[in-house]
């Protein structure tokens, strides 16, 4: 079967070195995020600190008040080859990371429309970056001066309708955050990334009712929440001393926790239109968690156990709740019991998990394995994406 263009809700973009400095205030350029070209070498208790050592290697360096970070090649691995964790430079990297041009000659070798770019190496997966920096008033400048690049200028012109806008938010302080929800709305962008987990940044968990105001925001603007594995800034871990395949191994537990916090905090059920999409989270632990959810109301909600929940978690989850996979075949096989209408396919370009140059290969056979017919194809590889993007409003219409 030929497989249809494939929508990606998950790759990334470098974000180019001058995204900042062309567009902060004058009085900020020196303190704002830039970048600077020095050798150096990795070192510290945990191999992570950055050294200025001449005779060490080049490498691009994020200069952002307190904050000195190295451009990881794990962020933009495409075509470098090896993987393991180093440094590199804008010149080393593939132009299609962060140059729009080459970017979407890149998605057309690779059999793909439209793809969803989250933030990547200086802002993290939802802006942690600026929520951690002291100077909130030069955060919150960050935080405009990326959405206005990302809608302005990445999703512009010859991107419009095949880079799909995903702004950042002030996480720091909700009533900020409700009030770019809105901006970014208005100049066209109805997708935002946010943390899996609030708690383990030292915000208010989802359970508290404290983000229920930009929930309401995403509702009214018809702004769909992406939640990236990792966006916690936390992974699971089984000891501090197991090797990093262990936490490579469980990624997915991040996105089932947060499914979990989703349901049985309200949420879907105080905003019936709040859309939700967990990326890179992967689908095939679903089908237990769904069954376990549903048990345990039903055996429990009268109790103690905190759920005040009025009807089955799973009646909440409706089509408003997509996975995101790469590689999942136990998910694929499960298909019935999790719901086709919940499942969609990423390429996460450029990160070494990437399935560029491939990607139509790789889905192609993902698709016969599973013995997918022709409309779970199209669910998988982009239907499922325009209906819960929305995406009809940017011209992808079927």
């Amino acid at each position: 079967m030929a497989i249809p263009r494939i929508i990606s809700v998950d790759d990334h973009v470098v974000e180019p070195p001058d995204l900042w400095s062309s567009r902060l205030p004058a009085r900020f350029r020196e303190r704002g995020p830039r970048i600077v070209r020095e050798k150096g070498s990795f070192g510290g208790p945990l191999g992570l600190t950055w050294t200025r050592d001449a005779a060490g290697q080049w490498a691009d360096i994020w200069y952002y008040d307190d904050l000195v970070s190295p451009f990881s090649r794990l962020s933009a691995a495409v075509g470098l080859g090896d993987l393991a964790f180093g440094v590199t430079t804008f010149d080393e990297i593939r132009p299609g990371c962060w140059k729009q041009k080459e970017r979407l000659q890149d998605m057309d070798a690779n059999h793909m429309e439209a793809s969803i770019c989250f933030p990547n190496t200086l802002p993290r997966f939802c802006g942690q970056t600026f929520m951690e920096r002291q100077d909130k008033e030069l955060s919150l400048l960050c935080v405009r001066a990326y959405n206005d690049w990302i809608i302005d200028e990445w999703c512009a012109g010859e991107g419009r309708g095949r880079l799909i806008p995903l702004s950042i938010i002030p996480l720091w302080d909700v009533n900020l955050a409700v009030e770019e929800i809105h901006r970014t709305a208005a100049k066209g962008c109805h997708a935002v990334t946010f943390s899996e987990n609030p708690h383990p940044l030292g915000l208010p968990s989802v359970h508290s009712g404290y983000w229920d105001p930009f929930y309401r925001a995403c509702e009214e603007t018809e702004t769909v929440v992406c939640l990236h594995i990792g966006s916690s800034s936390k992974m699971p871990q089984t000891t501090p001393d197991a090797p990093f395949i262990v936490s490579s191994t469980l990624t997915f537990q991040n996105a089932m926790g947060s499914l979990i916090d989703y349901v049985f905090s309200g949420i879907l059920e105080r905003f019936p239109r709040l859309r939700i999409a967990y990326s890179e989270g992967q689908v095939g632990w679903m089908p237990y968690v769904m069954e376990r959810m549903d048990k345990l109301w039903h055996e429990r909600v009268a109790n103690s156990f905190g759920s005040s929940l009025k009807n089955p978690p799973t009646s909440y989850l409706g089509d408003r709740i997509l996975g995101c996979i790469f590689d999942d075949e136990t998910g694929l096989a499960n298909r019935d019991r999790i719901g086709m209408q919940r499942i969609s396919f990423e390429c996460d370009y450029p990160h070494a998990d990437s399935t560029f140059p491939h990607t139509e290969k790789v889905a192609t056979e993902i698709c016969a394995k599973a013995g997918l017919n022709e409309a779970e194809t199209y669910a998988l590889l982009r239907g499922n994406a325009i209906r819960l993007f929305q995406l009809e409003r940017f011209g992808i219409s079927r």
